[in-house]
């Protein structure tokens, strides 16, 4: 009786009493919280069906949520890995130096968490690597408007198989969210490719390409690396080599991204003994007082939701953008710079939560660089920039009230019990083409040892 009065309890109050807990002897402590974790979960799931949180395996690929229209496929995947990483695709560079330099994976790798490692993503016109890619900077030979710049920060391809649409303001993508956009569908621009009427990610894929200059998906491909033409004819048989094709195929590999070797992915599948005691005490603030499940939800701890918190735009002297850094830019205005309507005004997409510990950088604009700073930042609920009318800032954002102890705990949820650290099975080990990867350039070769 008295055990059960106590798991009571910690239900209850959840982290703040969980916190003052440490006179229990370990063992009944981690069945406590066990017990208690559980049951705040099921409270969380629809149907309290604790699965509501299970990533698939990577290579599960009939649990992978997919396109109708673009149905996942080994060969279609295994493609899709290889011109991922392929700095081949580069054929469209603005200068000559820059063709066969930088591809999909250098602002989305997986020693970053498959982001870009630094605070703004830089494909052609980049130089050098680093560890997790934080020292690519700018070749001084690029003045700003050859740059190929990522003008908000890199959004993960992890788990994005669960996002209908794409990017901080969700543009990509013809169904979802998106119904309804279609005006905003502008010819001439890369969201004119949302007519081609695939998800998000599908779209989001088939436009980069264009966008980033990787456009040497076509027949002279194969030409050159006669493998490329084994495999897209294995993926896609008796259709053409083409963008559209080259696109569904990266989008494939992506849907496979998922961290379903995180320790709360082990711990849901039953390994109670994945969680340390302070990560389960973090996930019960996180389901609870922290009340972050509110918006983050689901196997990737996403949602498809927008909301205005107030966060800074990605400016300051170690951030290339042509024009300077001008405080209106589109991408600073969240959804409503996609959609027009003026309630979505500097509302950017709920993002999903793993393998954010190698990042260095979070916030659409890369202004926090820890997720304890993320963590405290909502906490306080101040915003951070005086852009953000106040009637635009979201309803949920208020103070919470957390102690240091419960901010310390969320930060070892989200940091440690959130981390796969075994990413490297998603990278091939080497391309037709023999390049370096995930960057191609004379520095990043260096720093790569390629």
């Amino acid at each position: 009786m008295e055990r059960r009065v106590r798991w009571i309890i910690l239900l209850v109050l959840g982290g703040s009493a969980i916190a003052g807990c440490e006179a229990l002897g370990s063992g009944d402590e981690a069945s406590e919280l066990d017990q208690a974790l559980e049951a705040r979960l099921a409270e969380a799931a629809p149907g309290g069906d604790l699965g509501f949180f299970r990533l698939p395996a990577g290579a599960d690929l009939a649990s992978i949520p997919q396109d109708p229209r673009n149905p996942l496929s080994p060969a279609k995947v295994e493609l899709g890995r290889l011109l991922f990483h392929e700095p081949a695709l580069l054929s469209a560079p603005k200068r000559p130096q820059g063709r066969s330099t930088a591809s999909c994976a250098s602002c989305h790798h997986a020693r970053a968490g498959f982001q870009a490692g630094r605070r703004q993503g830089i494909g052609e016109g980049g130089m050098g690597f680093g560890v997790r890619g934080e020292a690519r900077t700018r070749d001084p030979a690029y003045g700003l408007g050859d740059l190929d710049v990522q003008p908000i920060r890199s959004p993960s391809a992890m788990n994005a198989a669960y996002q209908s649409v794409m990017l901080w303001n969700g543009q990509f993508g013809a169904l979802g969210p998106n119904a309804g956009t279609e005006a905003a569908w502008t010819a001439g621009t890369p969201k004119e490719t949302n007519r081609l009427g695939y998800e998000g990610l599908e779209t989001q894929a088939i436009a980069a390409l264009g966008v980033h200059r990787l456009e040497g998906a076509d027949s002279t491909l194969a030409t050159r690396y006669p493998r490329y033409g084994e495999l897209f004819a294995a993926a896609f048989p008796g259709q053409p080599i083409d963008r559209e094709r080259a696109g569904l195929a990266i989008a494939a590999y992506e849907r496979t991204l998922l961290a379903d070797r995180a320790p709360f992915q082990r711990w849901l599948r039953g390994e109670r003994g994945a969680l340390s005691d302070a990560q389960k005490r973090g996930a019960l603030v996180f389901f609870g007082r922290g009340r972050c499940a509110t918006c983050h939800t689901g196997p990737a701890l996403s949602s498809m939701a927008f909301y205005a918190l107030g966060m800074g735009d990605l400016r300051g002297p170690d951030v290339f953008l042509d024009g300077g850094n001008e405080l209106a830019r589109p991408e600073h205005l969240g959804r409503g710079g996609f959609t027009g309507r003026s309630e979505e005004m500097y509302a950017f997409k709920v993002p999903q939560l793993y393998n954010l510990a190698d990042v260095g950088s979070l916030g659409h604009g890369a202004t926090f660089p820890t997720v304890r700073a993320v963590i405290e930042y909502k906490n306080r609920a101040q915003a951070e920039t005086g852009l953000v009318p106040s009637e635009r800032l979201a309803e949920g954002f208020v103070p919470l009230g957390l102690t240091d102890e419960e901010i310390a705990d969320l930060a070892r949820f989200l940091e440690e019990a959130l981390y796969d650290p075994e990413l490297e099975r998603y990278v091939p080990v080497a391309l037709p083409s023999g390049a370096c990867f995930p960057v191609n350039d004379p520095q990043g070769k260096a720093d790569l040892g390629c």
